[in-house]
């Protein structure tokens, strides 16, 4: 008589689970093999081109977005901290010289605040070290500072890749599932998309080396005020001049080109660029990242 009992079905099946536990991890199994797209937003099973798309989509409807990386523009490279928005940004930029200044730009009202060395020799160094000088609209570095402060200019300059666009494996940014997409075997720039909620741009990782940048805090909201009057020098319609004569940070601090190139693959030829009081080049165009 053969043995139907439930203790005998039941010894039954644990031996056949057993099976199927062991060729599972040979690889060969019964489990079923876990969906890489399960729990993400989809973009990763779309094109190169369209995951590209969806991206710029998102970064070009987000209210804001932090920015921090380098980025390397006329030869020289920076370190940004940045916190932008439609109406302005606030945040850190240094130089690859350890020159350090803060930036704050509340509409069109554009503040820079840097220890009294990064004035140089300008009889007014001591009075401007550590308070938010405001930048003349008509100074003409005012552009090229306003460009580190201009959400939009950074992105479009950040978010251009140039070349055949390819995806590659799903990967990590910090915590965030990713799917990566090259352009030119990442010669032509490497956008890395978020596989979780909005398909925003989280790592952008600019061609011929020309910067790493993290993009963060999508949508989140921060404040923005001007500084208080105590904490505020007005220099007047020109930012200040060395004891020599030379123009100082103000003329030459930008000493930025035209911005040559175009998208995630222009190095371009300027960018804000500190002199600490030499040189005279006055620039135009404020896109730092030469987009």
């Amino acid at each position: 008589m053969t043995a139907h009992t439930p203790a005998a079905r039941l010894r039954r099946a644990t031996a056949i689970g057993a099976l199927c536990a062991g060729l599972a991890v040979a690889g060969t199994g019964c489990a079923t093999k876990e969906d890489p797209d399960k729990g993400t937003n989809g973009v990763g099973k779309l094109s190169a081109e369209k995951i590209e798309s969806q991206a710029k989509a998102a970064a070009g409807g987000a209210a804001s977005v932090h920015l921090s990386g380098t980025l390397v523009t006329g030869g020289k490279s920076y370190t940004l901290d940045m916190r932008l928005k439609a109406d302005g940004g606030s945040g850190e930029v240094k130089s690859q010289d350890d020159t350090t200044f803060q930036l704050l730009r509340v509409g069109e009202e554009l503040y820079l605040k840097a220890g009294a060395a990064f004035w140089g020799t300008s009889d007014s160094a001591g009075k401007l070290g550590d308070k938010y000088v405001k930048v003349p609209e008509n100074d003409p570095s005012y552009k090229q500072f306003r460009g580190f402060t201009d959400m939009r200019v950074l992105l479009d300059g950040l978010l251009g890749l140039q070349g055949k666009l390819t995806k590659g494996a799903y990967a990590k940014v910090g915590q965030t599932r990713v799917v990566p997409v090259s352009a030119d075997a990442g010669k032509g720039g490497k956008v890395s998309v978020s596989l979780d909620g909005t398909p925003y741009p989280v790592l952008m990782e600019r061609a011929g080396g020309a910067g790493r940048v993290e993009l963060s805090e999508w949508g989140k909201p921060f404040p923005l005020d001007p500084p208080t009057q105590d904490q505020t020098v007005d220099y007047g319609s020109q930012l200040p001049t060395t004891k020599d004569g030379k123009p100082g940070t103000g003329t030459d601090g930008a000493a930025a080109g035209t911005g040559t190139g175009s998208g995630g693959g222009g190095t371009g030829t300027g960018g804000p660029a500190p002199s600490k009081g030499t040189g005279s080049g006055t620039g135009q165009g404020a896109n730092p990242t030469g987009g």
